[in-house]
């Protein structure tokens, strides 16, 4: 199996990594393997269990057989020892193929794939025996004979060397070997014939000695077996000539023995070797005990000789008569060979219980019968339908369905209906002093955080139980919890106001409805261009706080922007001696919010610039692939891509 397992690992699995490949590819190469090893194994394994029968599944007379022939503890034992095998080739595939997930080199990837691997065949390993007692198993069962236990059955027993073999060779187209000494046959044997244009199986047990079941060996147990679970028709052979070795009382002693096996089914016994000694030949007393055995037993006697032929076709005929007799009794008795189909369903039938069930006449109807009776005129009842046909018809009349409500009093049902709840009336369950109720609560609360009654030191945790340490823990831990959000900034900054056409007023208008801080707001967007402007003639005759903004110069109308720290910071301060000059204030938001509003705006921008990267008009930049990718098939050393 391990060779197996390698060897279609190796040749279905690539086999080629160079160094140079990224540890992506690495990882994947080797993690491909040691998965493929682990579904190979699993593949086998599985296999197995689904293979081998299950002795909880299979019929009986199987399950006990194959317990007699290779011990069910044992069987047991060897299947879950592969299952086990099973679950840790998963469970090391799991393992290994997580740390190969992290591995940063090839070296690495590979060692954990030779440990992974090496792993998986000393799990194989360890199953030596348990594979090697299967196997046995799996040859001895190939060998077991096709027999089915739900079809027409003879069953041949007795003691060895009674002359079965010789029978079923006679009846049926089996070649069983036939010896003069006891115990030739081994195993079951199993043979066919026809009878009454059907097919019928003949099954050759062993011989059984007379003695305790715990004795016997397994030979013997097959068919004790046999005897137990098949349903067919015994025919006991009794060896009357006593050339088997065992004498016709010891023979007789078995047949009562082994009697219970014989419950609901037909039994035959045959008086067997008459060519040797006739029947009649044999004392009155030996005649009497065969007679009395059988008839005690409700059995049938028939004498025979498997050598003149004598009664074989007449022990073949009433074996099978008596056969088909009781399975069409049973059919009969079961209800089952019926020709309609009530035959084949099962109709629960109630008992009458004798119970009388006077008809109900409700008094109302019996006084309207009395009225109408005595001539008396009875009113019509108005029905919806009458309702509906004097005020409109259908489509016009709406019935009024309140009046059918069932509530508790009669003047509740045109109410207004509340709202519902889970399926619960709210108005019933609302508690009018409910609002009174929770101000006292609130009132107790205020009343116990005045009093510091959760200001607890040091030793009055100490006098706190389980429950209430519990409690003040999270008491304290959501307090935390709720003075930390309170404490973060709930208001987000406005990204941009368009300030044209606007006045201060209107600005500072605007920031108090959304929640900022209005002092100090100028109209920045076009104060800066206010001040680009007015700077402009300053960076033309260049000097410190230097802003150079040419476009056209240069050999080829290059623009170039040059700005420092230095003349960043001087051009703001003659903005704002300027901006006060003409009486403005200074400032876009409040200090302590202008980091806000920077971060803010590179979130905002974030979205944009991801998909602003790339366009229809930018270069495509492929990877160039290694020559002998591009190179063609070559012949005789030629290149063929030139030609």
């Amino acid at each position: 199996m391990i060779d197996i397992v390698l060897t279609r690992t190796q040749r279905k699995t690539p086999t080629v990594i160079h160094p140079g490949y990224k540890i992506v590819r690495i990882r994947n190469f080797y993690m491909r393997k040691v998965k493929f090893t682990q579904q190979t194994i699993d593949e086998k394994l599985g296999a197995m269990l689904q293979d081998f029968p299950r002795l909880d599944d299979i019929h009986p007379f199987y399950a006990d057989l194959m317990n007699i022939l290779y011990d069910r503890d044992h069987f047991k034992l060897a299947l879950g020892q592969v299952n086990t095998a099973k679950t840790l080739v998963a469970s090391l595939s799991k393992d290994y193929l997580r740390m190969m997930k992290y591995a940063d080199s090839l070296y690495r990837c590979k060692q954990l794939k030779r440990a992974a691997l090496g792993r998986m065949m000393t799990v194989l390993k360890k199953l030596k025996a348990s594979l090697g007692y299967l196997e046995e198993v799996r040859k001895h069962i190939s060998r077991l004979p096709q027999l089915d236990p739900n079809t027409r059955t003879l069953l041949l027993t007795g003691y060895p060397n009674v002359g079965k073999s010789s029978f079923m060779n006679k009846v049926t187209r089996a070649d069983v070997e036939v010896q003069p000494y006891a115990f030739t046959t081994k195993a079951l044997f199993v043979g066919h014939m026809d009878h009454r244009y059907l097919r019928w199986q003949v099954v050759d047990t062993p011989g059984i000695l007379d003695r305790p079941l715990e004795e016997r060996n397994t030979i013997e147990m097959q068919a004790i077996t046999a005897l137990a679970h098949l349903q067919c028709c015994v025919l006991y052979f009794l060896d009357i000539s006593e050339q088997c070795g065992y004498p016709i009382d010891q023979q007789l002693k078995l047949f009562e023995s082994i009697r219970p096996l014989f419950a609901n089914k037909q039994v035959v016994v045959v008086a067997n070797k008459t060519d040797v000694i006739p029947y009649e030949n044999l004392s009155a007393q030996v005649r009497a005990a065969i007679e009395d055995s059988a008839q005690r037993a409700g059995a049938e006697l028939i004498a025979c000789s498997n050598i003149s032929e004598e009664n074989i076709g007449k022990l073949k005929a009433r074996a099978c008569d008596k056969l088909l007799e009781a399975r069409v009794d049973a059919k009969l008795s079961a209800g089952r060979i019926k020709d309609d189909v009530m035959s084949r369903v099962t109709v629960a039938m109630p008992k009458p219980r004798g119970a009388a069930r006077p008809a109900f006449i409700p008094d109302s109807v019996q006084a309207k019968v009395a009225a109408v009776a005595a001539g008396a005129d009875v009113p019509q009842r108005v029905t919806e339908k009458h309702k509906m046909q004097a005020n409109g018809g259908a489509g016009v009349y709406v019935c009024d369905y309140r009046k059918y409500y069932l509530v508790e009093e009669d003047e509740w049902r045109y109410d207004t209906i509340p709202e519902f709840m889970d399926g619960k009336n709210v108005m019933d369950f609302f508690d009018p002093e409910i609002e009174a109720r929770l101000k006292a609560l609130d009132d107790e609360e205020a009343q116990l955080e005045a009093d510091g009654a959760y200001d607890l030191d040091e030793e009055d945790l100490d006098d706190l139980d389980e429950e209430e340490r519990i409690l003040y823990e999270a008491i304290k831990e959501k307090q935390g919890i709720s003075r930390n959000r309170s404490h973060q900034p709930t208001q987000k900054l406005p990204r941009e106001f368009r300030l044209k056409s606007k006045t201060e007023e209107q600005i500072r208008k605007e920031l108090e409805e959304v929640g900022y801080e209005a002092d100090g707001v100028i109209e920045h967007t076009r104060g800066r261009k206010r001040e680009r402007s007015a700077s402009r003639p300053a960076l033309a005759r260049g000097g410190d706080g230097m802003e150079v903004d040419a476009e056209g110069e240069g050999e080829r109308g290059q623009s170039r922007k040059v700005r420092t720290r230095s003349n960043t910071t001087a051009a703001a301060e003659r903005n704002r001696s300027q901006s006060a000059t003409r009486g403005t204030k200074v400032g876009s938001v409040a200090p302590h919010q202008q980091k806000a509003v920077a971060k803010s705006k590179k979130t905002l921008e974030r979205h944009l610039f991801k998909y602003a990267k790339r366009g229809e008009a930018d270069r495509e930049h492929y990877p160039k692939l290694v020559k002998h990718l591009n190179s063609g098939k070559r012949s005789l050393g030629t290149s063929t891509i030139g030609r």
